[in-house]
């Protein structure tokens, strides 16, 4: 067969990949056993749940052998294989959207990136940064016709029909001179135990081993080994187990290199039996803000591999967790479909998320670590206020906010501790960022109590959803009429007074309504009839649609200075004014306005008629 050429992304993949964009290289056995394991496991699953399989003779494991003259590494496994379209479609192309989302976020530190090759699944073309050449041979379960891959990573790739005894995997790797230390047993055996020790299948090492007797010449025996300890982490008792252990099993399945922030391992039994090990990463997941994440827990049935693409394991705002979940209860032939209508696995669901956000609590305790976990999850765990009621109150407890008296984020129990005699409401405002918030006149009129502010983007979808805290109603105090119960009222003789004032800004376009205040400092506060409506709008603009601007109602303080002086001016002139300060409001809030241009040429307007 002719040569083909590779996708243009995985060109720029295995260019990247043979320019050492990586500095750990020894990373591509970890990923090779990977790969072999995964084969084993899909094999595994179906030998036990498909009768087509269940007469095969399967006893799955991992060989890796080396020749140290020739630099040959080859690494073996009696998976399901690969037939003609799988290796054109899984190392010729693009299958999924892996290798475009890995390269649009490499970052250039060579850590972090070398990482990321497992958690996007390109695991496989790692071997071209230490082989010269690679050699796929392959038969997949069931099929009478073997195939060869063939390519040096230059950017084209052949597959040959080939001859092959026996169904599975077998890729030969020619190493490049300087990377000869991959044909060496112990080295090879230090990275198997150092990634890939808690592989569940036995990984056997073939190698040779000079024999000596007295008076002959030495003799090479070959030998095979088992480097690995092939037992599901797991299943074993917590006691059997130490810290170490847990760490090292969560950087084979998250391929971190940090320790994990948290986990919590759990064996039930009873009506329900299964056993869960959860992990918070100290390393976020790379697609975790992503529509298209990768689900980050593996499902097993009795130790057999289930599935992993599954994103109803967990909720969607613990997307960040790694782990396992084994059940003894599930069919092994259980399907996508039955998945989502089992009870046994909602029930399983149910108290694994409850296993989680207690483990979470825990982690709260600890007010240094937990300001780490909020930074990097914060985001993604309050998204659990939106349908997800059932542990709405736990969420809350986790969640954090900005106070605007302590200028530091704070729970929602301190808040309520720390609440004013007589207060009856949770005061809050939500915007784009923290400082536009704080500069918001509004606030002022509340200058007597804290308030809670959201300035990330799920906030305007779930801090308006939560309605109550522990019986005490929230309020966001950008609302209308949010601060009926401390506002002062103003007199009728001063609503005579400001009246063409009054006039001047309802004239104004994209204002609802005007009054007159005297509770804050700056001339005046805009207000919404909706906050809500008007925080979902600005995203939608911000989305590139089109969106009416909402009105405002307009606050005025009448013991400010400049809004007196306003007030005795003619009327072309204190319009030119309002229009000033409104605009001026709209930028303190952190909106844009349509016609800046139009604003700086009103405002120098004003200017040079001050100066002349």
């Amino acid at each position: 067969m002719a040569k083909k050429a590779f996708q243009t992304e995985i060109k720029q993949l295995l260019d990247l990949m043979i320019h050492s964009l990586y500095s750990n290289k020894e990373i591509f056995l970890r990923e090779l056993i990977s790969n072999a394991s995964d084969a084993l496991d899909k094999l595994n699953h179906l030998t036990l749940s498909d009768d087509n399989y269940k007469t095969m003779d399967f006893k799955p494991q991992i060989d890796i052998s080396f020749d140290a003259e020739k630099k040959i590494l080859r690494i073996a496994d009696n998976g399901i294989g690969m037939n003609e379209d799988d290796l054109h479609n899984h190392l010729g192309t693009i299958a999924k959207s892996g290798t475009k989302n890995f390269l649009e976020s490499l970052s250039g530190d060579k850590k972090k990136d070398s990482n990321l090759i497992g958690q996007f699944g390109v695991g496989f073309y790692s071997c071209f940064m230490v082989a010269e050449k690679v050699i796929v041979n392959t038969k997949k379960a069931l099929d009478s016709t073997a195939w060869t891959w063939i390519s040096d990573g230059s950017g084209e790739y052949e597959v040959l029909e080939s001859s092959k005894d026996n169904y599975g995997t077998e890729i030969t790797l020619y190493l490049k001179d300087e990377h000869k230390e991959f044909v060496n047993r112990w080295s090879v055996e230090n990275i198997i135990k150092k990634y890939s020790n808690h592989i569940q299948f036995p990984i056997i090492i073939h190698y040779e081993e000079e024999k000596k007797e007295e008076g002959k010449d030495p003799v090479k025996e070959l030998k095979s080994e088992q480097v690995n300890n092939a037992k599901a982490l797991w299943t074993l008792n917590k006691n059997e187990l130490k810290a170490e252990d847990y760490e090292e099993f969560y950087k084979t399945i998250s391929y971190d290199r940090e320790k994990p922030m948290k986990y919590v391992h759990t064996l039930a039994e009873g009506n329900l039996q299964y056993k869960s090990l959860f992990y918070i990463p100290t390393t976020p997941p790379i697609d975790m803000q992503r529509m298209d994440y990768r689900s980050n827990v593996k499902l097993y049935v009795k130790r057999v591999f289930i599935t992993d693409d599954d994103k109803e394991l967990l909720p969607s705002y613990l997307r960040f967790i790694y782990g396992i979940i084994d059940s003894d209860d599930l069919p092994l032939n259980v399907s996508r479909e039955i998945l989502q209508e089992n009870k046994i696995l909602e029930q399983i669901k149910n108290a694994s998320v409850k296993k989680i956000l207690s483990m979470i609590e825990t982690l709260s305790k600890d007010e240094a670590i937990y300001k780490d976990f909020y930074a990097k999850y914060g985001k993604v765990l309050k998204e659990g206020l939106y349908n997800y009621g059932e542990n709405k109150e736990k969420i809350l407890n986790l969640m954090r906010a900005y106070s605007y008296n302590k200028g530091e984020n704070i729970s929602l129990k301190e808040y309520k501790e720390n609440m004013k005699d007589g207060q009856e409401n949770i005061f809050y405002a939500i915007g784009k960022d923290l400082d536009s918030i704080k500069n918001n006149p509004v606030l002022e009129k509340f200058k007597n109590y804290d308030i809670l502010l959201f300035a990330d983007e799920v906030d305007n979808f779930v801090i308006p959803q939560i309605g109550e805290y522990e019986g005490i109603k929230w309020l966001d105090v950008t609302n209308k009429n949010a601060d009926e119960k401390i506002k002062t009222t103003v007199d009728e003789e001063k609503q005579k007074e400001f009246a063409n004032l009054i006039e001047s800004f309802k004239a104004l376009d994209g204002v609802n309504e005007v009054h007159l205040i005297d509770n804050i400092n700056s001339p005046l506060a805009l207000t919404e009839e909706n906050s809500q409506m008007s925080y979902m709008e600005q995203i939608m603009r911000q989305m590139g649609q089109e969106m009416p601007e909402p009105k405002k109602n307009i606050e005025i303080n009448i013991q400010h200075e400049l809004i007196q002086k306003i007030n005795t001016l003619e009327k072309e002139l204190r319009d030119k004014y309002c229009l000033v300060l409104f605009n001026g409001a709209k930028i303190l809030e952190g909106q844009s306005l349509k016609d800046s241009k139009a604003y700086i040429d009103n405002v120098h307007e004003l200017l040079l008629k001050n100066l002349v």
